[in-house]
């Protein structure tokens, strides 16, 4: 039986190491992702109660002395005295996150920690709840029964009892299918953390009855269990007052277990294992160790990294199809980067083409054009585009058609979506008069065609990225309607989404202003027209509102300003010179791109950021007018 008994401890400090990974990290995930949620921090001081104890059953089976085991023994008991009052708080927090608050179960959680410190005290420097024990080295120590342990299985099964009772309640209070099924999980899942203490309790109730075969089997199946269990637990707290979509909870969390607590489980598994084979290579176990580790980690990440399509696939299976086109539009995206580079490698193809020193991509804003790239004399290049008007051009859309303008041959693009000059491409003439041969022509015709499509789909992205810029507030309202469980009695708590409503109509109409800043119907029609601080101002513009209302954006803009001398790449002055250059001197996003030497998509998040401080600054504007008048009011009815 000595095999059996080897096989049973091995597995028994594997899984104890599983289940202290797992509840690390799914502590840290809690921590970074959603502490300020009270039920996850409820449940995560459960993780941490559930790790001590499973730290202390690691170490106990790398002892050999009983001397030894006691001291780890009275430290698993800092987390077996906690677990049942860390149960009460987390049931408590749940039933409080569907509204249903209770002081005398608030009272009832601080009485708990207190009687569980008691507890542990008495652990700690009596043998009235636990004494003397049996051990067997590297294999299994535990403490018997004292005269007052009785007293503790009772406080641990009550608090559990009424811990899961409190479940039961938040479960019938939800009334969407979704949060009734997530409660479900919990519900079941419950458990698990009792599951970790209750074997301790019977076997130090008992302790004659059991063999040591049949306890590590025990402690095996319940550790198989438990890491089940708070894996699901923690699944279900990751919800809570979360405002990403469930898609996006599910796949961090889960690519996060198979990288993280999955790896490092494999690891130290297979590293418990070396003592049982080292004997069969003739190497030390050190030497092994670092190989096992090593190989495992690489195995590993490459092989998660080959099954992450399939993975995605079976987690968000109803969905595959959307996302897929997620992925598909990720992946093909052009950044500035990318963009630069295709037109580089057009530009010095077509000069490879012709033996030509200089060439370019130019592409058309309004009536002025904008140097993409260019290879050779750029500054000849900009020369060029100074002199030549684009209405000059013959708008042609035959690629064989070349044009002579000092000293270049050029050839116009155009957006193949719709009739109309994007850009030119050009290279230094090597004679007056074109002179291609029929390969040349087909090639340079190639060579636009790439060249008309990198910029079209460039507008087009630009296009993309301005409507999710205007769709970013409106999707983050959505998202907290999403994530916003329903519970019994969450009436009274709609007027909070109703002034969330209120606020994202002052943004859009703010956004909506600024988009027509010089002049349209976004900004003479718009609601901020009537604002107070608008009114107030109408004598000093001519009783022009549209005006007066200019002049209070500028004024909110202008409160944005840092002190001291403006800079261009000052972290503290980006929000102010991205307003600044867009509205009030009218630059196009590319423009303020290359001005504050940023990527576009980076001008795009910081607009939106920059929009919203103020939105804030101009709510702050309307609510001072607002208090100034309300109290010139009660000024004159006192007089």
């Amino acid at each position: 039986m000595n095999w059996l008994l080897s096989l049973l401890a091995l597995g028994n400090i594997i899984f104890s190491a599983a289940i202290i990974i797992f509840s690390f990290s799914l502590f840290l995930y809690l921590f970074a992702n959603n502490f300020r949620n009270a039920v996850a921090r409820a449940f995560s001081g459960l993780l941490a109660f559930l790790t001590i104890i499973y730290i202390g059953d690691v170490f106990l089976q790398r002892v050999e002395t009983f001397a030894d085991a006691a001291v780890w023994l009275r430290f698993k008991w800092i987390g077996l005295a906690f677990i049942p009052a860390a149960y009460l708080h987390f049931s408590d927090a749940l039933l409080r996150s569907t509204n249903a608050y209770s002081r005398r179960r608030r009272v009832a959680v601080v009485l708990a920690y207190l009687t569980s410190s008691v507890f542990l005290l008495l652990v700690a420097f009596t043998d009235w709840i636990v004494q003397g024990g049996f051990f067997i080295p590297w294999q299994i120590a535990q403490f018997d029964a004292g005269p007052l342990f009785p007293l503790f299985s009772i406080f641990f099964f009550a608090l559990t009892g009424w811990g899961f009772f409190n479940i039961r309640r938040a479960r019938t209070r939800c009334l969407t299918p979704t949060t009734r099924r997530r409660m479900t999980y919990l519900e079941i899942a419950f458990f698990a953390p009792a599951l970790g203490v209750f074997p301790y309790l019977i076997i130090t109730s008992f302790p004659a009855t059991f063999s040591p075969s049949l306890v590590l089997l025990i402690a095996l199946i319940t550790k198989i269990g438990i890491a089940v269990m708070i894996t699901v637990m923690a699944y279900t707290v990751a919800y809570q007052g979360a405002l990403s979509p469930d898609r996006v909870i599910k796949h961090n969390l889960i690519h996060y277990l198979l990288r993280g607590p999955l790896v490092a489980t494999a690891v130290v598994g297979l590293m418990f294992s070396v003592s049982t084979i080292e004997h069969w290579f003739g190497l030390t176990r050190e030497t092994l160790w670092y190989a096992v580790a090593i190989g495992a980690i690489v195995t590993l990440e490459l092989a998660i990294n080959l099954a992450k399509p399939w993975i995605d696939r079976v987690l968000f299976w109803d969905d595959r199809e959307d996302l897929e086109r997620i992925q598909e539009i990720d992946k093909r995206l052009l950044t500035t980067s990318d963009l630069r580079q295709l037109l580089e490698n057009i530009v010095s193809a077509a000069c490879d083409l012709f033996q030509a020193q200089t060439g370019f991509v130019a592409s058309l804003h309004g009536s002025e054009w904008q140097l993409e790239t260019t290879v050779g004399a750029a500054a000849r290049v900009r020369q060029l585009l100074a002199r030549t008007n684009p209405s000059s051009l013959a708008n042609t859309n035959d690629h064989s058609t070349c044009q002579v303008r000092n000293g270049f041959w050029l050839w116009v693009l155009h957006a193949q979506s719709r009739d109309e000059v994007i850009g030119v491409l050009g290279v230094a003439a090597r004679a007056s008069e074109p002179d291609l041969t029929e390969r040349e022509q087909k090639m340079i015709a190639a060579l636009a065609r790439q060249a008309e499509l990198a910029l079209e789909d460039r507008q087009l992205q630009q296009g993309v990225f301005a409507a999710f810029e205007q769709l970013t507030s409106e999707i983050e309202l959505l998202q907290r309607a999403r994530g916003k469980p329903r519970y019994v009695g969450t009436m009274a708590t709609e007027r909070v989404e109703d002034e969330q409503i209120a606020a994202l109509d002052f943004h859009r109409a703010v956004k909506d202003a600024l988009d027509h800043y010089w002049g349209g119907p976004k900004l003479t029609e718009n609601p901020l027209l009537q604002l107070r601080i608008v009114r107030n101002s109408l004598d000093e513009y001519e009783g022009n509102p549209v005006r007066a209302l200019r002049a209070q954006i500028v004024r909110a803009i202008e409160s944005l300003r840092p002190e001291g001398e403006r800079s261009l790449t000052a972290p503290e002055w980006l929000l102010y010179n991205i307003l600044e250059l867009k509205v009030i001197q009218g630059m196009k996003v590319r423009e303020i791109a290359m001005k504050l030497a940023m990527s576009e998509s980076d001008v795009y998040r910081k607009q939106r950021i920059a929009i919203q401080e103020l939105s804030k600054t101009l709510a702050t504007m309307e609510e001072q007018a607002n208090e100034a008048q309300t109290g010139n009011g009660e000024h004159s009815r006192r007089a």
